[in-house]
């Protein structure tokens, strides 16, 4: 793992802060476990250094994702977090994150997009300023 100050590259995905937001850029191909989900909140909080954040979740990368990780993201990655925007832009993952909106209670607001833009209007919504 490479983390420079505002950045973490992991073997699942790469993070960085821009203003109030999380950016987390799933890398190509991830098959996601609950180890691996352990992981990806771990680095998300290193990086956040216990600030609360929106997130902005490119998982167009995701190949597939288990129940055990959808539970533990749900609950858990959701710390710290005050909103999220999915962006899926490929069938599977849209499959994907559709199913793990309706199956998974979430604490703070999520929504899935197919459009970079308009994950960021939504992100826009829940800021501070």
């Amino acid at each position: 793992m490479k983390n420079i100050s505002n950045h973490i590259e992991s073997e699942y995905a790469n993070f960085w802060i821009d203003g109030e937001i999380i950016f987390v850029v799933y890398k190509k191909g991830v098959v996601i476990d609950q180890k691996v989900a352990i992981k990806i909140v771990e680095d998300r909080l290193s990086l956040q250094q216990g600030k609360p954040f929106l997130v902005f979740c490119d998982a167009s990368g995701i190949k597939s994702i288990d129940k055990a990780a959808r539970n533990y993201l749900a609950i858990e990655g959701s710390i710290l977090i005050t909103a999220t925007a999915l962006l899926v832009n490929n069938p599977i993952t849209n499959v994907m994150s559709d199913f793990y909106l309706k199956t998974s209670s979430h604490p703070c607001p999520i929504q899935a997009f197919t459009e970079k833009k308009e994950a960021m209007a939504f992100l826009k919504t829940h800021t501070s300023e």
